[in-house]
Parts: structure tokens; sequence; C-alpha cells
């Protein structure tokens, strides 16, 4: 009987010991960098500047976003763009715009965009089904358009985040078609995708990797790719990324003068 309950109380605890294990094996399978002694190539920021048509009074700015319950945080934050056109994207991004039937943006479209594209790093909280994934990418897709071309051996200059690889394919949808339009490369990192088709994908070269935590590190610890090039980072659904994900995520070796930053939840 003890040998049974003694049995009993070790398999009780061996999830715990897992965990712990897998918990340092994910710290030590990636070196912390010194990003003070990388040669780190030059970041352009972009300079959002609202048209002069489509300037509105202060009044109207806060009725809009009383009636769509946008509360806004920080100094200065930019007026809504209440339109696509006064956005200013390029016609390759309007074409696929109007090609997907859209008519205007949403709310955390209208007041991401302007944010995001003013280079200030951003918080967007907004419901499932809100378009949050275009908020952040559009500006992402501008973002790219002003740096240097990748060379080889180039990381991603874009990097999304996400804690499933449903959420993960998701994204990646949006992004073929809207990346397509402008010539911009990107794959999708998850566990149980075919990972030499990723490992491909990294090495040709890629502006945008949509990851989870987990298969990112894998390819970041056997130097598939490297985040040296990574200039915009956004987190999607923040708030699943708990746990042993998000000690993952602190793992994750992003350049410390990362200029853009998007949390979406």
């Amino acid at each position: 009987m003890r040998k049974r309950g003694g049995y009993r109380r070790s398999r009780s605890r061996s999830p715990r010991r897992g965990k712990r294990y897998e918990v340092s094996k994910a710290q030590l399978m990636l070196r912390p960098i010194n990003w003070n002694h990388q040669k780190l190539e030059p970041v352009t920021r972009l300079s959002y500047r609202p048209k002069v048509d489509y300037r509105r009074s202060e009044r109207e700015i806060n009725e809009w976003r009383k009636a769509k319950e946008i509360t806004t945080k920080g100094r200065d934050v930019p007026d809504p763009a209440l339109t696509f056109e006064e956005v200013g994207f390029p016609a390759e991004i309007a074409d696929e715009w109007r090609y997907a039937e859209f008519t205007t943006p949403t709310p955390i479209q209208s007041q991401g965009w302007p944010i995001a594209m003013s280079g200030r790093d951003m918080v967007g909280i907004a419901k499932t089904g809100s378009g949050k994934t275009l908020s952040y990418l559009l500006p992402a897709l501008m973002h790219i358009e002003q740096q240097s071309r990748l060379r080889r051996g180039d990381g991603p200059i874009a990097l999304i985040l996400a804690p499933t690889r449903e959420l993960a394919q998701q994204i990646k949808q949006v992004t073929d078609d809207f990346g397509r339009a402008m010539k911009i490369k990107n794959t999708c990192l998850f566990g149980g995708g075919a990972k030499r088709q990723q490992g491909d994908d990294l090495r040709y070269g890629v502006e945008i990797v949509i990851a989870t935590p987990g298969r990112l590190i894998d390819f970041l610890s056997t130097e598939h790719t490297n985040l040296r090039r990574c200039s915009y980072l956004v987190l999607d659904e923040v708030s699943f990324l708990r746990d042993n994900i998000r000690l993952k995520i602190a793992s994750v070796p992003i350049p410390t003068n990362l200029p853009y930053f998007a949390l979406l939840t």
C-alpha cells in the first residue's frame, strides 16, 4: 500500500518537474545578445501627416470617439482617420481595399492607423472581428516600404507573435492578400506545420514573420533566422500569451532600439 501511495504522489509531482524543465530549457535555448555590440541597419521612421482637406474640429473628433465608444490615453494622440483616402496609403493597398469590398475603416483602424504611422507605440483593445489585423498590418507594410531591402542572411523587418497556430494562420491569410499587392513576402511559423518549408522561407528571406513563440525560438536557436532587422513588433491577442508562452516571449532576443510596438488584445 505504501508503494502504491508513493507512486501516486510521484506521478502527481512529475508534471511540475516537467514544466520546470521545459521552462529552463526555453531560457537556455537562446543566449542573450548585447545589442550595443551589434551593427544594426538604420531604421527609417514613418512620418504621418494628416491631409489638410480632412482636418476636423476637436468637437467633431470627440463626438466621433464618444459615438464609437473609443477612449484614448497618451500625449498628443493623433486624430482618427475616418475615411481610407485621408490616410495616404499607396494605390496598391487602395486597390486591395476596394477588391475586398471594404467601404470605411473600422473604429480600431481609424484611430490605430494614425498612431502606428506616426511611429508611436500603441496598445489597442477591441473585440474580435473588429479589424484589428489590418489596424497593425497596413502600417507595417508602410514601414517595411521605407526600409532598405533585405540582404542575404537578414531576418524579418516585422514580427507578429500570436498565441495559437489558428490565429497565426488567420493573420497570414490577411497578410498574403495585402502583402502580395506590395510584393512584400511573409511566412508563418507554428508547431505542427511543415518545418522544412518554413525554414526554406526564412533562408530565402521574408519581410514579415508571423509566428507562435515556441516555433520562432526553435528557428532562432538553430540560426535559421535572426531579429537584427526587426523594427516593427506586434503581440496579437496578448491576453492569451500566458504562463510558459509569456516566458518564451521574454526569451526572444529583440533589438533594444525597436521603434514600433503594437499590442493588440
